[in-house]
């Protein structure tokens, strides 16, 4: 138990963090968001959007309880980063751009995995 509660909360706190800097990063729409998006052929308004949307997705994740949102937040962020990669290969980007979004998946992974193993270990109680 002491071990998957370890694993957990180190994948899922790389997780939130990270999604955290890139959210803030693009609420704030900083000018190397806007460069990437006009690489990527997408509308600029659609940047702070998404940065909301990692922003809650990163913070749904590390709130105990509300197991349906942390499903939703979990596959938002799974989404966010499957978009990226499609339009990164879809606009002729080298694969090592991909490196890190693959690490990041696969924290996601590690982080959903875990977080289904902690569940198994607490009792399910109405209202949870």
């Amino acid at each position: 138990m002491k071990r998957t509660k370890i694993i957990y909360w180190i994948a899922t706190g790389l997780v939130a963090a990270l999604m955290l800097m890139s959210g803030i990063t693009n609420v704030l729409v900083v000018p190397d968001a806007i460069t990437l998006f006009k690489h990527l052929g997408y509308p600029i308004y659609l940047i702070p959007f998404l940065g909301v949307a990692k922003t809650l997705g990163a913070v749904a994740i590390l709130v105990p309880g509300f197991r349906r949102i942390k499903e939703w937040a979990y596959a938002g962020l799974t989404y966010d980063l499957g978009g990226a990669m499609y339009s990164g290969i879809a606009s002729g980007d080298p694969a090592s751009g991909w490196s890190m979004i693959l690490i990041m998946l696969a924290l996601i992974a590690l982080s959903y995995i875990y977080y289904h193993k902690l569940l198994k270990t607490v009792p399910l109680t109405y209202g949870r």
